[in-house]
């Protein structure tokens, strides 16, 4: 187990431990002293994760709060989804899917990811495995003192990895290696840290999201990314190209010369970091985010005829 990951579980077994009634609170103390623009945000946030209107009933598949174990499950999916699941009565009903998804599930249910197109609204967004997709790290190199060059690590199974990887594999100007497993073992790996020393970090989507980009818009180094097809807890849809990444064609035909523009443009370089950097701001903010988890699923259940009680 990595290192970084002991505090998280640790924390959570605890938590799993102590009754659910111990966390029943009124959620007027969360949004205590928020001002009306700030509360006005979360709930715009709330109605993009949860993007249900009508009411709806669940069936007999539906998993029963109380029924709901780690056992068989995901944990840190588990343990991420129970840290808003524990304020509400472990008798309310849910469908859940706690793995990686691309497809939009045939009735409403708790996922991490959703495709950006089509009738997604029964994808209802949760921040689940967040200790794999919001893991950041500190980056206290200035961007214009970074390798002009490009890298990517990722384990290359989809498509469109393995035609960066084909592509430039032999390119001076990108530092690219496939990371999955071969023969049993991985090769090429490379940490976040040392990626951090490169102006230029890709992010490719892999089995859903790109589990990188977070934490490389918090760093001082340029996303350079395909236009997303995929969603997450991050609102992938609302990230504009070439103002909080930079857009690469389909096929990556135009990446080295993006390398080379941006290597030269340092200003216009540095005004995307700072945009990304605004754009990741709010999802630090703890306390709001464990408040718009629990508002999230407040507006599932209560739109599914159930009795929702957390004060």
């Amino acid at each position: 187990m990595h290192i970084r990951k002991v505090p998280f579980y640790a924390r959570n077994i605890i938590k799993d431990i102590i009754p659910r009634s111990f966390f029943r609170l009124n959620i007027e103390k969360l949004i205590s002293g928020m001002s009306d623009i700030k509360l006005e945000k979360i709930y715009q946030r709330v109605n993009y994760y949860n993007k249900l209107s009508d009411n709806f009933s669940l069936d007999s598949t539906a998993m029963v709060g109380n029924k709901l174990s780690v056992r068989g499950n995901a944990s840190s999916y588990y343990y991420d989804f129970m840290e808003a699941a524990r304020y509400f009565d472990g008798s309310l009903k849910f469908n859940y899917f706690f793995r990686d998804i691309k497809h939009i599930p045939d009735r409403p249910t708790f996922v991490k990811t959703r495709p950006i197109s089509g009738e997604n609204q029964n994808s209802v967004l949760l921040k689940l495995n967040k200790i794999r997709h919001f893991g950041l790290f500190d980056d206290k190199i200035p961007f214009e003192n970074k390798l002009d060059m490009a890298v990517f690590r990722g384990a290359c199974y989809q498509d469109s990895r393995k035609l960066l990887l084909e592509t430039y594999k032999n390119s001076p100007l990108v530092n690219i290696g496939d990371t999955g497993r071969h023969n049993g073992k991985r090769l090429n790996l490379m940490s976040e840290v040392e990626q951090m020393k490169y102006k230029f970090i890709i992010s490719i989507e892999g089995n859903d999201v790109a589990t990188n980009l977070k934490w490389i818009m918090h760093s001082n180094s340029l996303c350079f990314m395909r236009k997303p097809r995929i969603e997450s807890w991050f609102m992938e849809a609302n990230l504009i190209p070439d103002y909080h990444y930079v857009l690469l064609n389909d096929d990556f035909s135009d990446l080295e010369e993006k390398i080379a523009y941006y290597s030269q443009h340092i200003d216009e370089a540095k005004f995307i970091i700072n945009n990304a950097h605004e754009y990741l701001c709010p999802f630090l903010d703890q306390r709001q985010e464990h408040l718009i988890s629990i508002l999230v699923m407040k507006k599932y259940f209560e739109l599914s005829g159930q009795q929702v009680e957390l004060a």
